[in-house]
């Protein structure tokens, strides 16, 4: 069966989305960086990647990081050569010169000074060009995250919520979301937490009060930080019911080596019970997950950086990232020589 086939659910046509971050790409490609496929051919890594399954790609985007690299104009670039192999598109919108998680969600140095009587216009003008300025390159985005990860919010410390107060956060999503509905009407807009283990209720909850529009629900699953695959199952199927809106897994990743390639530690140096540290434990984790997701009710599933292989100069840190190491390399489905495990698969 040809993997660029659609696929649909069964409770309102939305397409299979069958994903991969790929964000530290672009810099691998300008280093040289080569990928095989498992028989050791060299090829395309988008093409290597469309022929285990993929069909939808993830870019992060921060304003101005000091590498040069996941902002704009490296997203409009690599954006045609996503559109180009006749992959979808997912902007993931960090409001931030640097990673936005949930422990960290720096306003962007331009936006430094701002309150939050302007910080809605921010993301908004800001949302409303990146988007445009894909779409007048003919590489409309087909959804956009408005924050990454934003568990107790975005652009701290205006946009963190406090109390159980989550006005402000709901000024910032508001103004996110009707940029992208400005920019074009059937771009879909993703709201994304790490809460699968706990607390997603809460969050969900907290911004449907203030008003908050969004089409899809995306929540964070690695299993050594979220708990059980029975857990995640449970929150994905509570979040469909509860919001009457698609729910995918935004970020997964399974570690195939302890080893580490490069001279920055693994951020991740363990497996979790039931699955072996190895290509093979790494595709059955990744199966496990898809599977799980997909019966609880879930449309997609998106694998964080499986290109990721510890490559000199595509370092962790966007202030350093010629002398910074990576710390993902063991969670990348390449090896430390660019080989596709062999085991891999994005399951339809």
């Amino acid at each position: 069966m040809d993997y660029l086939d659609v696929v649909t659910d069964d409770t309102g046509g939305s397409p299979i989305m069958q994903g991969a971050d790929v964000s530290t790409l672009r810099r691998a490609a300008d280093l040289g960086a080569r990928f095989s496929y498992a028989d050791g051919t060299q090829g395309d890594p988008l093409d290597i990647l469309k022929s285990v399954g993929v069909n939808y790609v993830r870019l992060r985007i921060w304003n101005n990081p000091r590498s040069g690299y996941n902002n704009k104009d490296k997203v409009l670039q690599y954006a045609r050569t996503v559109k180009a192999k006749g992959l979808k598109l997912m902007v993931d919108f960090h409001y931030s010169d640097t990673w936005a998680d949930p422990g960290k969600q720096f306003k962007p140095a331009a936006w430094a000074s701002h309150g939050i009587s302007q910080l809605p216009t921010d993301v908004y003008n800001y949302t409303y060009d990146v988007c445009n300025s894909l779409k007048a390159q003919g590489t409309t985005p087909d959804s956009v995250q408005i924050g990454n990860e934003i568990n107790t919010g975005m652009l701290w410390e205006d946009g963190r919520v406090v109390n159980n107060n989550f006005t402000n956060l709901g000024l910032l999503l508001k103004a996110g979301y009707n940029a992208t509905k400005a920019c074009n009407s059937g771009t879909q807009v993703i709201i994304h937490t790490a809460r699968v283990e706990s607390g997603a209720r809460w969050f969900y909850d907290g911004i449907r009060s203030q008003g908050v529009q969004w089409d899809i629900t995306a929540l964070s699953y690695y299993c050594m930080w979220h708990g059980s695959l029975s857990n995640m199952a449970s929150v994905v199927s509570d979040m469909r019911s509860r919001y009457g809106k698609p729910v995918i897994i935004a970020e997964t990743a399974y570690p195939y080596t302890t080893a580490n390639a490069d001279g920055t530690a693994n951020v991740v140096t363990s497996g979790c019970s039931g699955y072996a540290v190895s290509q093979t434990g790494q595709q059955a984790n990744f199966a496990a997950v898809q599977n799980t997701a997909r019966n609880a009710g879930a449309i997609g599933v998106f694998y964080w950086e499986p290109t990721w292989y510890a490559v000199p100069g595509n370092g962790w840190n966007p202030a350093d990232i010629n002398n910074s190491g990576n710390e993902w390399d063991n969670m990348a489905v390449f090896d430390r020589n660019g080989r596709l495990n062999p085991n891999i698969r994005w399951l339809p």
